[in-house]
Parts: C-alpha cells; structure tokens; sequence
C-alpha cells in the first residue's frame, strides 16, 4: 500500500488553511481526495470505466454532491427519516464541478466517469462547496 500524500496551505486574506490528502480513503476508486477547511471535510472519488460503452457519441461525466444532515450533527426526526432529494444548492455545486472539469479530457473520451462529493464533515463556518453565500 502506497504512503498517503498531504499537501496543506493558508489561505491567503484570511486565518484559515485548506489541506488535501490522497491514497488514505476509498482505494477503490481510480481516484479519491479528503479536501478539508476548519472542521468541514469532503471525500472526492472518481471512477472511470474501463472500456467505452456501445452506442456513445458523447463524454458521460455524471458528478454527484452527497450532503448529509449527519455531517452537521442533525438527526432527521418524525416523519422524514430518511434523506430526500439533492438539494438546489447540491445541484449547483455539481454543475459548478462539471463544467470546468469536462474540457480538461482529452477529446474523443467516451469512457463512464463517475465523481462523487461525500461531505463528512460541515462546521456551519466553512461552506463544502468553496462558495460563499
């Protein structure tokens, strides 16, 4: 098993550091990283296929944000147990992932990818999504 890498700088303009970390969790995947500011912590996986499926004249990049009340410490209660849909703000989180990470493959690529965003953590001062509202 090869040493996990942890790369960690401030963040200019403010008190705050940002620290990545890769090859720890989800070994599985063809890709993971553990991004994390203060207490906020988010595992990205990506998952590529191995060949290209037949039928396909496009790129199939599917990038989903899983967000968890249980990573604010909130325990649905009553009726709603389980956890819904993915919220508006999840839906623009992934578009805001998509986009500019889609022409960074090479052209002709048709293979599945599959990116998730879990976050695990949510310290309610430090937005996952790196934007601030």
């Amino acid at each position: 098993m090869a040493e996990a890498i942890t790369v960690s700088a401030p963040i200019s303009g403010t008190d705050r550091t940002m620290s990545f970390e890769a090859g720890k969790l989800a070994q599985q995947a063809d890709g993971a990283v553990v991004g994390r500011i203060g207490d906020t912590v988010v595992l990205a996986t990506a998952v590529a296929a191995r060949s290209v499926r037949e039928g396909i004249d496009f790129f199939p990049l599917t990038v989903d944000i899983e967000e968890r009340a249980y990573a604010a410490g909130k325990i649905p209660g009553s009726f709603f147990r389980r956890e819904g849909k993915a919220s508006d703000q999840a839906i623009l989180t992934c578009r805001l992932i998509d986009r500019p990470l889609r022409p960074s493959f090479p052209k002709g690529f048709r293979n599945e990818v599959h990116i998730v965003g879990t976050v695990f953590g949510a310290d309610q001062v430090n937005p996952h999504d790196g934007v601030q509202g």
